[in-house]
């Protein structure tokens, strides 16, 4: 009878084993893709790969492409003297697309912020990636950081109004075809500012503005390539020029009663073909 009792016991606690397991393996879209940046601080390559589709495609030009150009910077990585640490700051996600704000230092070579966004197939892996990642700065005139703020999801029934508002913005406003329809899209001077260089406030980024354009830079949006969604949250994806140099923006704002009413973003200039480690391209 002790037998019998211990062997249930057993298979009790190999089931329980088992659930527990079953549980702790991402299951959702968001879920894989941070348990995918997960790897670079774990060093996980074989959680990697299994959560990549094998003809996985990268668009960050610093990296090669596929499934094995991914699982061996893991494991380069996990090889370093210096640990690399991930922060998710924000995730959502967009039908087929998740995207994520997050603060790495990859082995010790400084922390960086970082838009991600990856795209899913119809089995449930990971088959594209974009980013823009800049170094984390100090905190801005406004006393506020790249990272800091709301991370709350709200207005779910909103998604594509917010989609929409953020898209005539960008066509009226950050493209230049309607600058005079700018007041509209804010409530008043209230505008909570997370760009490093750029105080609070509608005025705060005319200020900034003016002050480039007195010193001969420009800031131009050529043409925005992904605006992806979710609730009051609204991420841009635009190509254009700083200052004469190519350079790929990605703007995160978050909407509040039909009004533009926080932002967020990394810049990030493209580099020179030459250097390109895979032929995707930026966007």
């Amino acid at each position: 009878m002790k037998k019998l009792i211990a062997l249930a016991l057993t298979a009790l606690m190999l089931l329980t084993g088992a659930s527990a397991l079953a549980e702790a393996e991402p299951q959702t879209q968001i879920e894989k893709a941070l348990a995918l940046i997960g790897t670079f601080a774990s060093g996980d390559a074989e959680l990697a790969a299994s959560l990549l589709d094998e003809n996985y495609i990268q668009h960050n030009l610093a990296y090669g492409t596929g499934r094995d150009a991914f699982v061996a910077s893991v494991e380069g990585l996990a090889a370093a003297p210096e640990a690399t640490t991930v922060e998710n700051i924000r995730a959502f996600e967009d039908g087929e697309y998740v995207f994520l704000h997050t603060v790495y230092n990859f082995a010790g070579a400084g922390e960086q912020v970082a838009f991600d966004i990856f795209r899913f197939d119809e089995d449930g892996e990971i088959a594209e990636h974009w980013d823009n990642l800049a170094a984390l700065a100090g905190e801005n005139p406004s006393g506020h950081t790249q990272i800091d703020g709301t991370a709350e999801i709200a207005d779910l029934d909103k998604t594509e109004e917010n989609r929409e508002l953020v898209e005539n913005f960008l066509y009226d406003v950050m493209q230049g075809n309607n600058p005079d329809k700018t007041a509209d899209y804010f409530d008043g001077d209230a505008y909570i500012q997370h760009n490093t260089a750029i105080a609070d406030g509608v005025s705060g980024l005319s200020e900034a503005l003016a002050a480039m354009a007195g010193q001969g830079v420009e800031m131009i949006y050529d043409e925005v390539h992904m605006v992806l969604a979710q609730g009051n949250f609204v991420l841009a994806v635009s190509e254009g020029t700083y200052g004469g140099v190519p350079t790929s923006y990605y703007d995160l704002w978050r909407v509040e009663g039909g009004k533009i009413a926080e932002h967020w973003d990394v810049m990030e200039t493209i580099a020179d073909e030459s250097t390109w480690q895979n032929e995707n391209g930026k966007f």
